[in-house]
């Protein structure tokens, strides 16, 4: 299996540190709103990617945070008037239900950073013991130069770096480099009491300790979104590996940037989208099927055309399953023939190519397309004469490997009450008897119930409208 490596920028064939076990820390969001649909992205690509390792036999432990305490959460706490726990607690449950509306997997745990805080500061306190991070007037900073190798990640040089947007400029800092693990409270903010007073914890700081205490002080993965790298990511490594002396994470993972109509999502362009935005018009599996139709690595467009075409492939291959589970109802079990032996071979073969792709540091386009191959094959060469055991086998392949999307393409069997039940039958038999005008008269009775009909090579199938 290779990873893309963003720390060596190659890929690489994935070895975890402990045999059959996967350590993985995903960055979470920052819960003061709704998530954006630029959150979405890693939310499914990582959880996809533990899909896949589960489906290999991995035993998988992944960790997702919340960081539950920001400038962020304070400010929007401050303009309702509210404590900003109760902003916190409100986002986290909201992410949770879109979380679950995209299908994505409870984590082994999603840690919150105010339940942290003592963890963090004895983080800080064995920093300072080593010589790495220093304390200034309540606040604690890192030093950054004292980290030799800090830049590894994002492939940046320490003395390129100067004081800009990215790093505030502080005339407390031994170094405009350094950069914060605690600052003092200020009037209105929660705070937490420390060795160098009231305050709370820089953000940096969070991602290390949780990951530490629930994964361990070397993992196998880190991931998030590309925005990341750096400083945050950076920041973690510099934290991490300075204060245990070892390495941190052994693969580096992160993700590619999401656009509105080929603009950069913002407020003040007036193209900011929720994924509860999305929810009022979409099924969140298509938010989900649309995201996996690009590699992970790469940007990737939002439009309400290609959700359109999301929403109309992912129809594809849950309207293929529906026929399958269909002609299973009256298939007959016997022996295949050997063009069916030919048949299954094919699906066989298309599950391997979906293997090498997600094999091919987890190509979800290519993943999608062997699926695709599938429900072709299903569409063309399984009919009602087919035997009960190919189609069982066809269907079997593409729900599984949907499933390791995080696809739900199996619908739920309506359960009709027995007048309509009736009506149905009666139906059938009476353009069996060339009934046509009582068969019409029927159709007409069962529209007005909300029940279409469609004839169809395989038999009378129904639907709710």
């Amino acid at each position: 299996m290779k990873i893309h490596n963003t720390l060596t920028n190659k890929e690489e064939e994935f070895t975890p540190i402990e045999p059959g076990k996967v350590k993985m820390y995903v960055c979470g969001p920052t819960v003061y709103n709704f998530m954006h649909i630029g959150n979405a992205r890693p939310i499914i690509i990582f959880d996809t990617i533990r899909r896949y390792f589960k489906y290999k036999g991995y035993d998988v432990n992944y960790v997702s945070n919340f960081t539950d305490v920001d400038d962020k959460i304070i400010k929007r706490a401050n303009e309702e008037g509210v404590s900003a726990s109760e902003i916190s607690e409100r986002y986290i449950k909201e992410a949770k239900t879109d979380m679950e509306g995209l299908n994505v997997l409870p984590a082994t745990k999603n840690p919150k950073a105010t339940e942290e805080i003592d963890g963090m500061i004895e983080m800080i306190e064995e920093l300072i013991k080593k010589g790495y991070a220093y304390a200034k007037n309540g606040s604690v900073y890192f030093r950054t130069r004292s980290f030799k190798s800090y830049g590894k990640l994002s492939n940046k040089n320490i003395d390129d770096l100067e004081a800009g947007a990215r790093i505030a400029i502080n005339d407390e800092k031994e170094d405009p480099l350094d950069f914060v693990l605690w600052k003092p409270k200020k009037e209105g903010e929660p705070f937490w009491v420390s060795p160098w007073g009231e305050g709370r914890p820089g953000w940096h700081i969070e991602c290390s300790v949780m990951s530490k205490k629930y994964l361990g002080e070397q993992i196998d993965i880190h991931a998030g979104g590309e925005d990341l790298i750096f400083p945050h990511h950076e920041n973690e490594i510099a934290q991490s590996e300075a204060a245990n002396g070892k390495g941190f994470a052994k693969y580096w993972m992160h993700n590619g940037y999401l656009r509105i109509n080929n603009e950069k999502m913002s407020k003040s362009l007036g193209n900011f989208i929720t994924i509860r935005d999305v929810s009022k018009e979409y099924d969140l599996g298509v938010l989900r099927f649309f995201m996996l139709g690009a590699h992970y690595r790469g940007p990737i467009n939002f439009s309400h055309e290609l959700m359109e075409a999301a929403k109309t492939g992912l129809e594809r291959i849950t309207n293929a399953v529906s026929n399958l589970d269909f002609l299973l109802e009256n298939a007959v079990l016997r022996e295949l023939t050997e063009e069916e032996k030919e048949i299954k071979e094919k699906a066989l073969a298309f599950k391997k190519d979906f293997e090498a792709a997600m094999e091919d540091d987890f190509n979800t386009a290519d993943a999608v397309s062997a699926i695709f191959n599938l429900v072709k094959l299903a569409n063309s060469e399984i009919s009602a004469e087919s035997s009960a055991e190919l189609i069982k086998e066809v269907r079997e392949i593409i729900v599984l490997l949907s499933d390791v999307l995080g696809l739900k393409v199996v619908k739920q069997k309506e359960i009709l009450d027995e007048e309509i039940e009736a009506l149905i039958k009666e139906r059938t038999e009476s353009r069996k008897a060339k009934n046509f005008a009582r068969a019409d008269k029927i159709r007409d009775i069962l529209t007005s119930k909300g029940i279409v009909l469609e004839d169809t090579r395989e038999g009378v199938k129904w639907k709710r409208i």
